[in-house]
């Protein structure tokens, strides 16, 4: 009797043990060059304290008083910045290149989430196509700490009844200015971060489009349960309107014509966001052969039959007779079809946005057939520079600018008191902004997680080659 009872004392002991916090686990990085993300100069010989998963400390070599246990690395010579944040994607809607709800499984959403991570992606906000699962992943990921991205998430968003957008199967369709208040009503009970809305016409190939009257009721009702809104866009017509009704921010670049002056200031007085251009979308729609098909920043981090349908006579016959139907999609889609002018549209309007001070973030739209996870935002930078702005700028665009949309004081920049999402680069992306390829490193709350370059989707390891320290200059272009 007396062996049982101290049996069942030890297994209560060590039932309230696992219930006990772990001891917080400290790492060091010691002689990197910090770029904090908030747009101040670079700091060399600086040292990054981690404790518990939060930034403890930042500052210089000279300054750093490391406790006695904690793990150090010297990453002489190597860049800090903070972990990416993507403030447009879709997770877990393919397999291979084809879309279907059905591929949205717990499996597939983390395994996208994982590869996220593994380029450096730290962050993403999913707008409109999550099925509930994934806001029970995030939730789970708000009480702990992830080693895979961080999800914000739009649930499922506003789709018109047979018109353009959402996921078939996921998003519900709706018709009127009530149907839209409902939806509205059911994505903040399930308590949905944002609220999304299609309003396209995908280039006047469907007939529908929502109509003024409902967008208005659903960012009405947003507000009401105060959430804000974001809206898939195309023309500068519906741009203007959707300002007008009250809308938070646009998931897309004006891409139609030139913006003008009128919307600039709308945008501005009302503080409406540029949340993601995603002019990496409209590049990989405006090119007959994708130029990174054989670059290993790529090709780590796509399927086998990925590669093999982007590479094979498919993708030609889309490229030559223009309008294709797509697996998932119950309509024609004009992919390349004047999307070069499209590219050319999105780049002009992006770079009058943040000449006139329009708030912009970063973001891909990434998820979908034709937009690759984490791979997208490296391209999304590289087009911001493109446009214009530094490569400094386009850094800031993508971690604390983004960080400052989504509302979320504790990521974004490295700073004490925040969490330790980080990402560790063998060269300095200041001197060209196509050096964030080459990543050394990444920490999800200060937990190490595998890189693209320690990544080889969907097959061994060792059908894989490149690392970070011969990563290729970017896009082949």
């Amino acid at each position: 009797m007396y062996h049982l009872k101290l049996g069942a004392a030890a297994l209560f002991a060590a039932a309230v043990s696992a219930l006990l916090p772990a001891a917080a686990e400290t790492t060091v990085l010691t002689n990197v060059t910090v770029i904090d993300g908030t747009g101040a100069a670079a700091m060399p010989n600086s040292a990054i304290v981690m404790t518990g998963g939060k930034i403890t400390f930042v500052g210089p070599v000279a300054a750093l008083k490391a406790p006695k246990d904690a793990k150090v690395e010297d990453m002489s010579g190597k860049f800090v910045m903070p972990g990416i944040i993507d403030a447009h994607v879709h997770i877990g809607m393919m397999h291979d290149v084809t879309q279907d709800e059905k591929y949205e499984t717990p499996e597939n959403v983390n395994t996208d989430l994982k590869q996220y991570a593994a380029y450096g992606v730290t962050t993403v906000q999913v707008l409109g196509t999550d099925k509930d699962f994934v806001l029970d992943l995030r939730n789970q990921q708000r009480k702990t700490r992830p080693t895979m991205a961080r999800v914000f998430s739009a649930g499922q968003g506003a789709v018109i009844n047979g018109g353009y957008g959402g996921l078939v199967g996921v998003t519900i369709p709706i018709s009127t200015p009530e149907e839209g208040r409902k939806l509205v009503d059911e994505q903040a009970a399930k308590g949905v971060d944002f609220i999304k809305l299609w309003v396209d016409d995908e280039r006047k190939t469907i007939p529908v489009k929502m109509p003024p009257a409902v967008s208005a009721a659903i960012i009405d009702e947003a507000h009401k349960k105060h959430l804000r809104a974001v809206a898939h866009i195309f023309y500068l017509d519906d741009a203007k309107e959707l300002v007008r009704e009250g809308i938070d921010g646009f998931g897309h670049m004006v891409r139609d014509q030139a913006v003008d002056a009128e919307l600039l200031d709308m945008m501005k007085a009302k503080g409406v966001w540029m949340v993601s251009s995603t002019l990496s979308r409209e590049m990989a729609y405006s090119l007959a052969i994708m130029p990174w098909l054989n670059d290993p920043f790529f090709t780590r981090g796509v399927t086998p039959g990925t590669l093999e349908a982007l590479r094979g006579p498919a993708r030609e016959k889309a490229v030559v007779l223009g309008p294709t139907r797509f697996p998932g999609l119950p309509y024609e889609k004009k992919v390349f079809w004047d999307m070069d002018r499209t590219v050319f549209q999105a780049l002009e309007n992006y770079q009058a946005m943040v000449k006139a001070g329009v708030n912009t973030g970063m973001g891909t739209d990434s998820g979908p057939n034709g937009r690759f996870p984490g791979f997208n935002a490296h391209e999304e930078l590289q087009m911001e520079v493109m446009a214009g702005r530094s490569p400094m700028d386009a850094i800031t665009s993508a971690t604390s600018d983004n960080a400052r949309w989504l509302g979320d004081k504790s990521i974004g920049s490295i700073e004490a008191g925040k969490w330790a999402d980080l990402v560790v680069l063998e060269k300095n992306p200041l001197d060209d902004i196509r050096n964030t390829e080459t990543i050394a490193a990444v920490y999800i709350a200060g937990n190490s997680v595998p890189t693209i370059w320690q990544t080889c989707r969907d097959r061994p390891a060792s059908a894989c080659t490149g690392g970070s320290s011969t990563a290729p200059p970017g896009m082949p272009y």
